[in-house]
């Protein structure tokens, strides 16, 4: 999935990386290129800072330890604009988008009017999940990046919502185009 998202990467572009197992994995894919990154992922910023070499700006405000985030209470939107906002999610289903952590979901709805593309990216048992809090409907992300693990009926789905769909072969798999 992190290859896959990579791709769709161009030098120059101006990205929003949301925090997340699979977005971390995205970014890191990311450090040496070059491209603009504004992250409110703690764990990816720092990785970034040692590792990386892309222009790097952070979220201000305080460290959420528990969702790994840095959230200001005053919720601003950043002054960084992204051609392509990525991110996951904690459960994705025909209702939308759901999270479980609430400062994530405020942290995802303000960063949404800062991107024109929403690209998420999400393996397929996060089809299977129930969260709490519902963060955006399908019909506001525009390409899902998901493993060969998706079911029929969730593709469809998703496709039906207008979404790009594209599904990559899972981890130590051979790559199949």
């Amino acid at each position: 999935i992190a290859r896959a998202a990579a791709g769709l990467v161009r030098d120059g572009d101006s990205l929003i990386i949301h925090g997340g197992s699979t977005c971390y994995l995205f970014a890191l894919l990311l450090a040496q290129r070059n491209v603009r990154i504004y992250t409110n992922s703690m764990p990816l910023a720092a990785t970034l800072w040692q590792q990386g070499t892309c222009q790097l700006t952070l979220a201000g405000g305080d460290l959420y330890r528990e969702p790994g985030i840095i959230h200001a209470a005053n919720l601003t939107p950043p002054d960084f604009y992204g051609s392509k906002f990525f991110m996951g999610g904690q459960a994705i289903t025909q209702a939308g988008m759901f999270e479980s952590h609430p400062l994530v979901v405020k942290e995802t709805e303000m960063l949404l009017s800062r991107a024109d593309e929403v690209i998420v990216l999400a393996d397929s048992r996060k089809f299977g999940m129930r969260a709490r809090h519902p963060m955006m409907p399908l019909s506001r992300i525009g390409t899902l990046i998901t493993d060969d693990g998706i079911s029929e009926s969730n593709h469809k789905m998703l496709t039906e919502a207008g979404i790009r769909v594209i599904v990559a072969p899972r981890s130590g798999e051979a790559d199949q185009g």
